[in-house]
């Protein structure tokens, strides 16, 4: 069975961020990672999850996060902020139902397995961010545009929210990143 665990950048506890990873992209990949550290930054406590493989079993990965969210302890009137790339999009209808607000980046909004994910986008009971690229295969940007939810698309970007030049790579990461920042600064 795969295991995880949860490690904590200690911060005001009545503002928690959790980063929840994806599948092949962990938490210290760079739209992750740069998310934690300006999240960080600002004085959140920041819970980040990790998985001791790369590709956990998407079922599995759908309950283990809904519960880590569940058990996330925030104390009465503090903030809970989920981050979530990719996979982690797997906990956006237990988000939904804990009145969470949360930055998904790449969320799983195409394919089968995308039906809770898009039902979810689509309730818009939280305030939610969605980051995606024109070039991601499990991106929609229409769903993401019908949703009322603040929307960044990022045109040619791929699933990992790059493009072929670096550069241009390197100037969408800082767009997410602030975009990370400024939404969390609005909670």
């Amino acid at each position: 069975m795969t295991t995880w665990q949860i490690s904590t950048s200690t911060g005001d506890p009545g503002r928690v961020a959790t980063i929840l990873p994806g599948s092949g992209y962990t938490a210290q990949g760079p739209v992750l990672w740069y998310a934690a550290k300006v999240l960080h930054s600002a004085g959140w406590t920041v819970r980040t999850f990790s998985w001791d493989e790369l590709s956990p079993d998407w079922g599995h990965a759908r309950r283990v996060y809904g519960e880590s969210l569940r058990q996330a302890t925030v104390p009465d009137g503090g903030r809970h902020l989920v981050v979530a790339k990719s996979l982690g999009s797997f906990a956006l209808p237990v988000a939904t139902e804990l009145g969470l607000p949360g930055a998904w980046l790449t969320p799983v909004l195409t394919g089968d397995a995308a039906g809770p994910v898009r039902h979810a986008v689509a309730a818009g009971a939280a305030p939610t961010l969605l980051v995606g690229g024109t070039a991601d295969p499990l991106w929609d940007g229409d769903v993401a545009a019908a949703s009322g939810a603040q929307v960044l698309e990022v045109e040619d970007a791929d699933h990992s929210l790059e493009v072929h030049d670096w550069r241009r790579s390197h100037e969408i990461l800082a767009r997410v990143t602030a975009a990370v920042e400024e939404f969390a600064a609005r909670l």
